[in-house]
């Protein structure tokens, strides 16, 4: 029986990531992956993501959110895996 492995994430982006679309393409592509959770701009001009699913849909998200839209400049992404939570009905701007 194969089991699939759920995990969460915590992305912290900074760089050029606020004002210029980032939140609704980590939107799109975490729907499209069936990702649960938030995008939401931060008070220093990061970019936070909280996501939970399938840990390789996640991983597949890391490397979009590290490329992000057109406009955009992604200077780094902290990684922070979390315990998968369920809390979240599907993925959200904040």
């Amino acid at each position: 029986m194969d089991t699939i492995k759920n995990s969460g994430i915590k992305i912290t982006v900074s760089g050029r990531v606020q004002g210029v679309g980032y939140r609704y393409f980590i939107l799109r592509y975490a729907s499209e992956l069936k990702i649960t959770g938030y995008a939401k701009n931060l008070f220093n001009g990061d970019v936070e993501i909280i996501a939970n699913g399938r840990h390789e849909y996640l991983e597949a998200l890391v490397e979009k959110a590290t490329l992000g839209p057109h406009g955009s400049a992604v200077k780094s992404c902290k990684i922070e895996w979390l315990d998968f939570n369920k809390k979240y009905d599907n993925f959200e701007i904040l």
